[in-house]
């Protein structure tokens, strides 16, 4: 059985992207507070991994999760998206008349904007957790309250669907990375079926620095999937630059990293794994 440290309850996001992920295997859920705790379970579990939100294709980057996983240490060994549909959640007894107060995570809130700007006599209310939310409706009996989350949570808690598909775009997807401490990560991938790497690295406070990184790579044919800089903190003007490269010869992307190592500082590879595809 693996365990899966997430952040959130039982019938979030996240649990369904765990599921989804590990499909046909027993799994037993972690079930964190926090980004912060998720990894910091790994610090003291080796054997768990870890599955963590790291791009929304609406809300953008997930920034703070960026620096948690280089700092951690840990090796990513695959990744998730998963097609994001929320629903507005109550009491049995309660109807649209009645409802006072909307509760979600800030994010999903977010993604709702347009459904939420038609009821704007609705009380919004940020929770840690789509389900959490859920949760605290369902068992604290809480009239005249809602949630926006995952369908699923009605059957979970015992709760009525108002409405499905609230959020404002439906091709709404979020990036989940699944990762463990390094020493585990080669019985969870096979680096034969690997086609898309994750780095990190600094360059010298020099014009065209990042130019020449990417004209290497460009060079090598390699598709740069993402790039996301974020500053280093107590060095002013100066930033690590995270790259998602996607490939199809494991050999040519090798050539590729050591052609650009020399052109940067701290060049660090946080996981080479198979590229997820997108989970309706």
């Amino acid at each position: 059985m693996k365990r899966i440290a997430i952040q959130g309850i039982e019938g979030s996001f996240h649990d369904i992207a765990a599921h989804q992920f590990f499909d046909n295997e027993e799994i037993q859920l972690i079930c964190c507070s926090s980004f912060e705790q998720v990894f910091q379970t790994l610090r003291e579990d080796s054997t768990a991994i870890g599955m963590v939100a790291i791009e929304n294709t609406i809300a953008g980057s997930l920034l703070h999760n960026y620096e948690l996983l280089r700092d951690s240490g840990a090796s990513i060994v695959g990744e998730h998206k998963l097609r994001i549909k929320h629903s507005f959640l109550c009491l049995p007894d309660d109807d649209w008349e009645n409802i006072q107060e909307v509760h979600s995570h800030p994010v999903a809130l977010m993604q709702c904007r347009d459904f939420l700007s038609h009821h704007e006599n609705y009380k919004i209310v940020e929770a840690t957790d789509t389900a959490g939310a859920a949760r605290a409706i369902a068992e604290g009996h809480r009239r005249g309250h809602a949630a926006i989350g995952s369908k699923a949570l009605a059957a979970m808690y015992g709760l009525k669907v108002l409405e499905e598909g609230i959020e404002t775009n439906k091709h709404n997807f979020t990036r989940f990375l699944v990762f463990s401490a390094p020493a585990r990560a080669n019985l969870l991938r096979n680096i034969m079926e690997a086609d898309k790497a994750s780095i990190v690295f600094s360059l010298p406070h020099e014009e065209g620095s990042l130019s020449h990184v990417l004209s290497v790579l460009s060079f090598y044919k390699q598709n740069l999937t993402k790039i996301q800089s974020l500053p280093i903190i107590g060095r002013e003007w100066e930033y690590l630059f995270y790259v998602d490269i996607q490939f199809a010869d494991y050999t040519r992307y090798s050539q590729a990293i050591d052609a650009i190592r020399p052109l940067t500082s701290d060049l660090k590879i946080l996981g080479e794994y198979r590229h997820g595809r997108e989970s309706i």
